[in-house]
């Protein structure tokens, strides 16, 4: 009796002891889980420019995210200054600090400069994701789990603004074929420093006018720095040359494209009766209140908001070591590391 009361007793207590220490555990579990989820999320934004209208549009979004998230996330803005040595430099201090993720989008997109930065950002074994570029592979990208590409597809763009001028022609060819040879003569504007969207737009907005059965023909394809001044100056000398002979504008980009038209109206078309249709990529503010008014034809759109909410979401997961594409709606393509982000044409 003596003997099973003490085991009693015994048995008593070490079920106590059992179930504080679990509790005990629980409480310690719980507790760096909420110091876990109270640490502040560190992300560089390493940009190609702050002056980039497209690029400042996601930047403001971004600011948005980070707003709502006040407590637990900042984002570290850089600016490139559209020059790659200074990139380089950004890259260089900024692995020198303490941060959970960087979203890179490169001045430089050749693969060797875009080899040479995963290489850097392996050598630290931090999450990045590079944005609004073309999609494509390198061997550091594959090589990199860690690493990952949300996409713009420069090709969609183009098919995009093809469509635009085709519509415009069929609906409204008298006025303007203006020599009436059935052949749409145009400017193609483009870019500096930009050559992988350049080339691809520049060649399935042409291709997607000819598969139509419009016959075309490129009076002039002139190259500007990435400002409306830039844009307006260049244009200006173009029309200067070419006149009344050019029957449409197709500029890589929406500042590009505002750039023309001011030129234009400096020569007083596109503000009353004579006009001549151009169309750009990006749908920014300015872009959207000159079509409003109709002095532009019209512009191709990838919302800046669901860019930023993609680079947060999928960052967020790579943080937190998740599958990239956890609770999204986002899908890769066949490389298993890209993530195309679409286009659609600009609706008012």
């Amino acid at each position: 009796m003596k003997v099973l009361k003490k085991i009693i007793i015994f048995t008593t207590i070490l079920t106590l002891f059992i179930v504080t220490s679990l509790n005990i555990v629980k409480n310690n579990i719980y507790a760096n889980a909420q110091i876990k989820s109270e640490k502040t999320i560190k992300i560089v934004v390493l940009l190609s420019s702050f002056n980039d209208a497209y690029i400042s549009l996601i930047k403001d979004n971004l600011e948005r995210i980070q707003k709502e998230n006040a407590n637990n996330l900042e984002f570290i803005f850089l600016d490139g200054k559209n020059n790659t040595d200074i990139q380089n430099e950004l890259i260089t201090s900024t692995l020198s600090t303490d941060f959970d993720l960087l979203l890179a989008n490169l001045v430089n997109l050749d693969a060797n400069n875009i080899d040479s930065f995963i290489n850097k950002i392996k050598s630290k074994n931090i999450p990045v994701l590079l944005f609004n570029i073309v999609p494509f592979v390198t061997t550091s990208i594959k090589s990199y789990p860690k690493a990952l590409v949300i996409a713009t597809s420069a090709e969609q763009s183009g098919i995009l603004q093809g469509d635009l001028i085709v519509n415009a022609w069929k609906s409204n060819k008298a006025a303007m074929d203006k020599n009436k040879d059935n052949i749409l003569q145009y400017i193609m504007l483009t870019e500096k420093n930009n050559s992988t969207l350049t080339t691809a737009r520049t060649r399935y907005s042409i291709s997607t006018i000819n598969k139509s059965g419009i016959k075309t023909e490129e009076l002039s394809r002139i190259s500007s720095e990435g400002t409306k001044e830039a844009a307006q100056m260049i244009m200006e000398s173009t029309f200067l040359k070419y006149g009344d002979k050019i029957e449409a504008i197709i500029a890589n980009n929406d500042t590009l494209a505002i750039g023309a038209i001011n030129a234009l109206q400096k020569y007083g078309y596109n503000i009353g009766n004579k006009s001549i249709p151009v169309v750009g990529v990006d749908a920014i503010p300015e872009a959207r209140e000159l079509i409003k008014k109709g002095s532009m034809l019209g512009t191709v759109i990838q919302d800046p908001s669901e860019m930023a909410e993609a680079l947060y979401k999928v960052g967020m997961n790579l943080i937190y070591n998740r599958p990239p594409l956890s609770n999204t709606n986002y899908k890769f393509n066949e490389t298993d590391f890209v993530v195309e982000m679409p286009y659609r044409e600009y609706k008012e």
